[in-house]
């Protein structure tokens, strides 16, 4: 199928390639020859394996035809420029469920010939690129070679193997008590030594090699001959000694600080030099900026003493933010806008001129940079759009050259700013800059013959080593001359944050009531608020889905919504996971917003499970739930907003667990002493619930002196709750000692009731509830609903409160915490149903009853189960969904996002009339175009 070609010789046939359909636009008149080209690339002769304009026979009843086929591999579906490559994946998934399986592909390609982006059905990927990126994702398409079949990945083996390679050598200099401020600098310097003698930084590749290998083999020398290398690389050639050593005199002068501080050289012994070596000799050339800064990271932290974090963190992923995820901030806050600027001026010079000087005016912020893997994305993406201006605007390859492309790249590393806390990330972040710099300079050279020179280091990042929360973002820079602010700020829970972060806390977010409640990364919001007021920056953060959930709502988006922010693009909750093995996802957001507002806003959701990659969909007004929904923030409340019955918590035993007990405890108790079976009591929390797990109480409410004192077992562990409550630290459980016999907080209802888990597995499609009996002893962990009827119960196992509560809830890791305060007695039920309405709700909710009995003995669990549930089961929720909805009058679509745009606007319609009801409106910005 396909001849044996180098990757080198693929990279070479995709440039050429890429410049052959540069200007290509019309799917009609050039996608047949585009691909055919594409496939020539690998050495594959079209007539010999594609198929072109496959017709076939959709599931739906129509006709349709494949662009490009081949059998059991590839389909590819094509556009013309500018096309909407969402629909093009859903037509291609549509021919794939029609083609007979043994013809189905692994992968599926889309492009409109600007844009490429590749799907692994298999391992469930997705990547992208544009046109003029093809040769350096060559090996994405290795699977059209013969015998290929390798998953996608955005990771190189280079970028594994320095990695494990520079580790070992750290790992190494810390066992010879070489740390500290010495070790980090060192290492940054080496690395950058390492890349800058594969890539031609200085001069001639392979001349710092050449300079270890020519030191004694048991490494005696090796430090002296570094240190004297380092202080060569930080003077002028024209300032060095005259008769300096050749070797040394042939290394070109780096400047920008990177080897201007005076520090201390490691001594090596053989050890450590064949450690060096062996990370010499390594292809630094092909090393990704996406995991660059993130590398050096992983590389100078000092390892844990426990072996399991030490193996976590040896892992490549450990520290790795994929350049996916990144894109995901950079893209939509203002790369897309600066590529549809330029494809709307490539046939216009003075437009094409405006963008080409408004690209090296732009400046970008990110005050949370870490080693600054968000900055050297957003800076190659950058320069990558200068080269297309460059190349349109200037016409290279239409019969004109460029004299010095030198002049013509002004894009620069002094365009961005950053704060890190860590000075030697902050350090890093710098060089991994300048490392991307030349990486682009090298780039620029392939396109246009030439390229400016990347040394000395004229051009500096400017990057502030300091507390981001502490500092004054406009001492870095001035707001007035800040177009973009983005970043991932550190992820830390109110319960887990330091003393200090505390502060820092208290110092950027005290004006919002109740801040307390809030996580870490809510303190930049409060910083990005201030900094940005009365300005046009707009702002992207990536933070964890808490802040946009739950009780910390109100609090974080009530503040910013009184400073007229609105949201502009929103990514709804993913993981944001990293490449590494054993490394556990983060439920995350990214959160897009500014005083100003644009025309154009987005919401993107994670429906799909191709990768997850997400869904763009056109929104009105995005609000802090991230939803295309009026403005709404849901505040705690202590009663409904409609007139229903009240929920309460169950009963919490405060007991330090020795009123409670197990099947086997209980038998053992009723053993001993018979008497006490008539105060024993069964009980429930969610976990119990949920999963048929057997738990049983004493209750002894009511207890006659004389009948405690005639059970020695009952007594003896009434005098061990007293004990445990006299020994906490907390004076209102110091006082429950009083009370040894009675549970620390009691609420059990005096009827039956209907009970609802706080903690339910997000997995779930519905949680699971149900009717108990007054003597079931509920505990702090369920919620209950005193003479609940089945009109109670449909509705609040309706999908219309289930989209609610997911939606308004808070989080324990991903799963749902239900909450009296903010879900139930916020809910807007059913305005004024008919009798019929009603009763169709009721029937429906005993139909679900009755299906659960049908299966006496599965657990909620069980039934519940996304695979398990049984038909009939889940035929009688459906009855109960379609009932809700006529009650409600809804006849919108059926995923969350419609029900709850409707569910608040009936909050703020019920609200609207209740005293010291919350009645923030939107206030919409200045708008401004997209």
């Amino acid at each position: 199928m396909a001849s044996s070609l180098s990757l080198a010789e693929i990279k070479k046939r995709l440039t050429a390639f890429a410049r052959q359909f540069r200007d290509a636009a019309n799917e009609q008149q050039q996608a047949s020859i585009f691909w055919t080209r594409f496939y020539e690339c690998y050495g594959i002769r079209a007539e010999s394996a594609t198929i072109y304009e496959q017709a076939v026979h959709k599931l739906s009843g129509g006709r349709g035809r494949i662009d490009s086929f081949i059998p059991g591999k590839l389909i590819v579906e094509h556009k013309s420029r500018g096309k909407n490559l969402e629909v093009a994946y859903e037509q291609a998934q549509e021919y794939f469920t029609a083609l007979p399986e043994a013809e189905r592909p692994r992968y599926i390609i889309t492009s409109d010939f600007a844009h490429i982006h590749l799907y692994d059905l298999k391992e469930k990927k997705h990547v992208q690129c544009v046109l003029s990126q093809l040769p350096q994702k060559a090996s994405w398409f290795k699977f059209l070679l013969e015998g290929e079949d390798a998953a996608i990945t955005e990771e190189t083996p280079i970028n594994r193997n320095a990695a494990y390679a520079i580790s070992k050598l750290h790992e190494a200099l810390l066992r010879a008590n070489f740390k500290g401020r010495n070790l980090e600098i060192f290492l940054t310097r080496l690395l950058f030594c390492l890349f800058a003698d594969d890539t031609s930084i200085f001069g001639e590749n392979g001349i710092f090699r050449r300079l270890v290998e020519h030191t004694q083999q048991d490494g005696t020398d090796l430090g002296a001959k570094l240190a004297e290398l380092f202080d060569v690389l930080n003077q002028p050639e024209a300032e060095r000694q005259r008769n300096l050593d050749d070797t040394l005199a042939a290394f070109a002068y780096v400047n920008g600080s990177l080897f201007s501080e005076r520090t201390r050289i490691p001594a090596f012994d053989s050890g450590l030099r064949d450690l060096l070596m062996t990370c010499i000799t390594l292809d630094w050339s092909e090393i990704s900026p996406a995991i660059f800064g993130a590398m050096f990271q992983g590389v100078l932290e000092e390892h844990d003493t426990d072996a399991r974090r030490q193996a976590t963190r040896r892992e490549l992923g450990a520290h790795y933010t994929s350049e996916r995820n990144i894109l995901r901030v950079i893209n939509p806050l203002f790369m897309e806008d600066l590529r549809a600027e330029f494809e709307a001026a490539r046939r216009s010079k003075p437009r094409l001129q405006a963008l080409y000087d408004k690209l090296p005016n732009l400046t970008f912020f990110d005050p949370a940079c870490g080693c600054g893997n968000f900055l050297v994305i957003a800076y190659r993406e950058l320069r990558r759009l200068e080269n297309e201006v460059i190349a349109e605007l200037f016409n290279v390859g239409r019969g004109r050259g460029l004299l010095d492309v030198a002049t013509l790249c002004r894009v620069k590393v002094s365009q961005f700013y950053g704060i890190e806390i860590d000075e030697a990330a902050a350090h890093i972040a710098r060089v991994a800059l300048w490392i991307t710099d030349h990486q682009q300079n090298l780039e620029a050279a392939k396109r246009f013959g030439n390229t400016r020179a990347t040394v000395p280091l004229v051009d500096s990042p400017h990057i502030v080593c300091g507390n981001a929360l502490q500092l004054d973002w406009t001492s870095v820079i001035d707001a007035g001359r800040c177009n973009f602010v983005f970043g991932n700020p550190p992820f830390v829970g109110k319960q887990y944050q330091t003393e200090a972060q505390k502060a820092d806390m208290q110092h950027v977010a005290s004006a919002a009531k109740n801040f307390g409640l809030l996580d870490y990364v809510t303190g930049w919001y409060f910083k990005a608020v201030n900094y940005i007021s009365g300005s046009q920056i707009q702002v992207a953060f990536v933070s964890t889905n808490s802040i946009t959930q739950g009780e910390q709502v109100a609090v974080l988006w009530g503040y910013l919504l009184r400073n007229r922010i609105v949201i502009n693009f929103a990514h709804r909750t993913f993981d944001w996971s990293n490449e590494g093995k054993g490394v556990a996802a983060v439920h995350c957001v990214i959160v897009g917003f500014g005083q100003i507002e644009r025309t154009r806003k987005v919401i993107y959701d994670y429906k799909s499970g191709l990768d997850k990659e997400p869904i763009a969909t056109a929104a009105e007004q995005i609000n802090p739930y991230l939803l295309d929904a009026v403005w709404v923030v849901i505040e705690g409340r202590r009663t409904p907003i409609c007139n229903v019955q009240s929920m309460a918590f169950g009963s919490m035993p405060n007991d330090g667990g020795h009123l409670l007990m197990d099947d086997a405890e209980k038998s053992a108790l009723v053993r001993a002493c018979p008497s006490a079976a008539a105060w024993i009591r069964k009980f429930i929390g969610g976990d119990e619930y949920i999963n048929g797990i057997s738990r049983w109480c004493l209750w002894l409410v009511d207890i006659a002196p004389n009948t405690l004192r005639s059970m020695p077992e009952v007594y003896e562990r009434v005098e061990k709750v007293k004990a445990v409550r006299l020994k906490s630290k907390r004076p209102t459980t110091q006082g429950l000692a009083a009370t040894p016999t009675l549970f620390g907080e009691i609420r059990q209802p005096k009827s039956a009731y209907l009970a609802y888990p706080e903690v339910s597995s997000e997995r779930r499609e519905y949680v699971p509830i149900g009717f108990m009996p007054a003597d079931v002893i509920a505990s702090n962990k369920i919620y209950t609903l005193q003479d609940a009827t089945h009109y109670d119960f449909g509705v609040l196992t309706s999908s219309t409160h289930m989209a609610w509560m997911r939606t308004v809830c808070g989080r324990l890791e991903s799963r749902y915490q239900y909450s009296a305060g903010i879900v139930y007695n916020n809910f807007p039920w059913p305005q004024s149903p008919s009798k019929a309405q009603a009763k169709a709700i009721e029937d429906a909710a005993k139909d679900v009853l009755k299906a659960r009995a049908k299966f006496p003995k599965s657990t909620l669990a069980d039934l519940y189960d996304a695979l398990s549930m049984p038909p009939e089961l889940q035929k009688a929720h459906h009855q109960v969904d379609k009932a809700v909805d006529a009650a409600y009058g809804y006849k919108g679509s059926k995923d969350d996002a419609s029900r709850v745009a409707f569910l608040f606007k009936l909050y703020q319609q019920y609200t609207s009339f209740l005293p010291g009801g919350l009645k923030l409106k939107s206030r919409k910005g200045k708008k401004a175009a997209r």
